[in-house]
């Protein structure tokens, strides 16, 4: 199951070990094929809602309604309803809202930029990896001077002056103003992975909430009201999930052989979405369709999983400036380019495997990870609302 210094090499990794011997030529292609560690723009996945989307929106409307550089234009009010004490909102009317230069002054002092994987609370696969640059929300809402009677954070972007088109999210102000157990701070961010946030993207600004699921990361953002309210405005409340709910660490695959010869040796590759509970292991089991499987095991606790080889970091991190981490990027080490810890929490780890051959038959595939309180994939959180973590499972056949 061990990977080697070959096939380490391969993808331009660390040796997993000195002594290591090389990789099984089948597993060092599989791992020749995987993704880039960061990904390039063009491959993020887009689940973004709005008719027409905003970003397809032509150039011409897009400045017209602030989603550019040049003509973007932050609020950051009062909740007329639930009402914060300001002294200074900054609004369009009086000439007080933040434009994208003054974003940039607040950035030469304050920007900071970390890794994240983006993905969808009801989706099993990342919808890209990155890092994201920006200027923690916290420092735009003291601009306005809030005094008493605040307690959310309400936040939303723009969806073709739509009401019933807009997207809203939130966060309770003791999340805004402090970042608990190391996290990074919530941002209104600009730049993704060194390059200006392109309107797909969200751009020219949105926020992103490290430890979340994309829908509290809003695009095209537009206006922050803060309110005295005790509970959440998330549009995804109405759709019966969880809208408190941080990254769960789960493991799928990338690459499977769906058919292979009896006895030839099958390399697997994959995935680990790395949550706020980190990662240990993952481990991989496969199955022969022909026995039973056992009952009253829902999470197949009692299986023979083996463990697979989580990946080291690469040397080259792929779309970025010159394929070097920059400078002062939260949970890397300046001097050396190199992730202080591995895997790195709310980002992606890859792994390999390469399994036995087998005897002729019908076979499933299942991988799952152990995080760093033992807990076994899907649980300590196996519901799905509270964002996907179900043990993946894959068919594959050995037929001559």
């Amino acid at each position: 199951m061990r990977l080697g210094a070959a096939g380490a090499a391969a993808l331009g990794l660390w040796p997993l070990t000195a002594d290591a011997a090389p990789a099984a030529p089948e597993l060092s292609k599989a791992i020749e094929t995987l993704e880039p560690y960061f990904t390039p723009r063009e491959k993020f996945r887009d689940v973004s809602r709005g008719k027409p989307l905003p970003h397809s929106l032509p150039d011409e409307k897009k400045r017209a309604v602030g989603l550019t550089r040049e003509t973007w234009k932050l609020e950051v009010i009062s909740d007329p309803d639930n009402p914060a004490t300001l002294r200074s909102p900054l609004t369009q009317k009086d000439g007080t809202a933040l434009d994208f230069d003054g974003l940039m002054k607040l950035a030469e002092k304050h920007a900071v930029r970390f890794p994240k994987v983006m993905t969808c609370l009801n989706i099993g696969c990342p919808l890209g990896m990155g890092i994201w640059e920006g200027v923690p929300l916290r420092e735009v809402i003291w601009l306005t001077q809030p005094r008493e009677n605040l307690r959310r954070v309400f936040y939303h972007g723009y969806h073709n002056d739509d009401p019933q088109q807009m997207f809203r999210s939130s966060l309770p102000i003791s999340r805004v103003l402090e970042d608990p157990f190391d996290l990074p701070p919530v941002i209104l961010c600009y730049k993704l992975n060194g390059q200006w946030l392109d309107s797909e993207r969200g751009g020219p600004v949105r926020v992103v909430v490290p430890e979340a699921y994309g829908f509290k990361s809003i695009k095209w953002l537009t206006q922050v009201v803060l309110t005295n309210l005790y509970h959440a405005n998330d549009t995804y409340a109405e759709g019966n999930n969880d809208i408190d709910s941080w990254l769960k660490t789960f493991a799928a695959t990338i690459s499977v052989p769906r058919e292979v010869k009896p006895g030839e040796p099958m390399p697997v590759t994959g995935y680990a979405q790395v949550g706020l509970a980190g990662l240990s292991k993952v481990q991989v089991w496969i199955q022969s369709n022909a026995v039973e499987r056992p009952t009253g095991d829902p999470h197949f606790t009692t299986a023979p999983w083996t463990d697979a080889e989580i990946l080291a970091p690469p040397k080259h991190w792929g779309a970025l400036p010159d394929g070097k981490i920059p400078a002062n990027t939260l949970g890397f080490d300046d001097a050396t380019g190199q992730p202080r810890t591995w895997p790195m929490r709310l980002a992606k780890v890859h792994w390999a495997a390469l399994l036995p051959g087998l005897p002729a038959g019908e076979y499933t595939l299942r991988c799952r990870t152990i995080d760093e309180k033992g807990n076994a994939q899907p649980m300590p959180r196996p519901f799905q609302k509270s964002g996907n973590a179900a043990i993946e499972s894959v068919d594959l056949t050995v037929k001559s």
